[in-house]
């Protein structure tokens, strides 16, 4: 009988790659915000925009997707009903959150990950010196249904010539576009409202939902680093786990797979051996294994060697609660 192999090309996603999306969102034309760009790696994402280039359609239960911005550039305060998880993949980044982005912040180095309560307003800034990427699992098969924007955030874009529909659908007014008659514009969230968006502290933050790099290096020394999930250093159960991986976490037998898995090297490049089929994987790569595949990791050169693993879960993906 003949023995056929994965279509695993079509399921590995090369950083050089990545198709970008400038007009993702509300804050396109926005000034300080105007130069980021969006990447939706699998699944739909949370993109406002038709233009939006989607890589792999599955859904696993979760989203991936990426950020890439120059020095100095933001994105801007928005807030999701799911899961928001960001490891930086290149540069140096400032999160911060709150009604007004003053409630607390954290700068994130290389490898650090950051798992962002739900229900509260944040964004981020590279504040590096070049051109910097993180990327992101956002959960849900629909990411939460969209983003919800911090109102003056709507408002500075319709000032310059963007205006969101009640549909979640951007209208730019510098293509010729409007606000068709059949639709009414977003509504801006009330004082009300408002009032339900908590506004934590740094103090409250940090320490639960953000892991280094390098503590994370330590901790995968002699297996598989528990990031987030019921074990994990964030505990959290947000519909998806995720694990660190290092040289010196990897099993010698080969894992079968009993969910959807999402492989993202961090440093070094891996030997990837998918029933069969054998590829390399690099540092900004992203890899979907399906629900019974077996597969075996190796770093294929010397030196440092990290992977962040992701792994669908049965746990709704619901709020996380500060």
């Amino acid at each position: 009988m003949l023995q056929t192999t994965p279509d695993i090309d079509a399921r590995i996603v090369r950083y050089g790659a990545l198709r970008p999306c400038k007009t993702a969102f509300i804050d396109a034309h926005t000034p300080g915000s105007d130069q980021k760009e969006n990447f939706t790696i699998i699944g739909g994402g949370v993109s406002e925009s038709p233009d939006q280039h989607v890589h792999i359609a599955d859904t696993p239960g979760f989203n991936i997707g990426a950020a890439g911005q120059p020095p100095k550039c933001r994105n801007s305060l928005h807030s999701h009903r799911t899961a928001e998880v960001f490891f930086v993949l290149k540069g140096r980044w400032r999160f911060f959150w709150g009604r007004w982005g003053t409630a607390g912040s954290v700068i994130l180095e290389e490898g650090d990950i950051f798992n962002i309560p739900t229900g509260i307003f944040r964004g981020f800034e590279n504040v590096g010196t070049d051109y910097g990427m993180i990327m992101a699992i956002l959960g849900g098969d629909d990411a939460g249904g969209g983003v919800i924007w911090a109102p003056q955030v709507i408002e500075d874009a319709q000032a310059h010539g963007l205006i969101l529909g009640e549909n979640g659908r951007l209208y730019d007014s510098k293509r010729g576009e409007a606000l068709p008659d059949d639709v009414a514009p977003m509504p801006l969230l009330s004082e009300a409202e408002l009032a339900n968006f908590p506004e934590p502290r740094a103090a409250d933050v940090i320490p639960g939902y953000v892991a280094r790099y390098q503590d994370l290096m330590a901790l995968a020394a002699d297996g598989p680093a528990a990031v987030i999930g019921p074990n994990g250093c964030l505990r959290d159960r947000p519909g998806f786990e995720v694990e660190f991986l290092t040289r010196g976490s990897l099993p010698d037998t080969r894992a079968v797979a009993e969910k959807h898995v999402v492989l993202m090297p961090m440093r070094g490049h891996w030997h990837l051996s998918l029933d069969g089929a054998d590829r390399h994987l690099n540092p900004g790569d992203t890899c979907l294994i399906k629900p019974g595949e077996g597969y075996a990791l190796t770093p294929s050169m010397t030196g440092e060697a990290s992977l962040y693993r992701i792994t669908e879960t049965d746990d709704p993906a619901g709020p996380t609660v500060v």
